[in-house]
């Protein structure tokens, strides 16, 4: 995520051109982007952060939902 707030800052400085990124290619610009791009489609899915994270939700479902379960209130008997 550090790449990418990089990456906009580069280009609102490049777009708004202050010094010394006015002065840049615009490949350098970009180049945190791409970096950002590539860790979010490859490198990620690669090392697992995705699954964790999947397996992360489905921890915090079930706790929620034990939880919600322990903590419901008893429903009032009718007469």
């Amino acid at each position: 995520m550090p790449f990418v707030w990089i990456g906009l800052i580069f280009v609102v400085m490049k777009f708004m051109e202050i010094w010394p990124v006015a002065q840049w290619s615009w490949w350098w610009v970009l180049a945190p982007l791409c970096v950002a791009f590539a860790w979010f489609e490859g490198l990620e899915k690669l090392l697992g952060f995705d699954k964790r994270k999947l397996e992360h939700d489905e921890y915090d479902k079930r706790r929620k939902e034990r939880l919600a379960e322990a903590f419901a209130q008893p429903k009032a008997k009718r007469r």
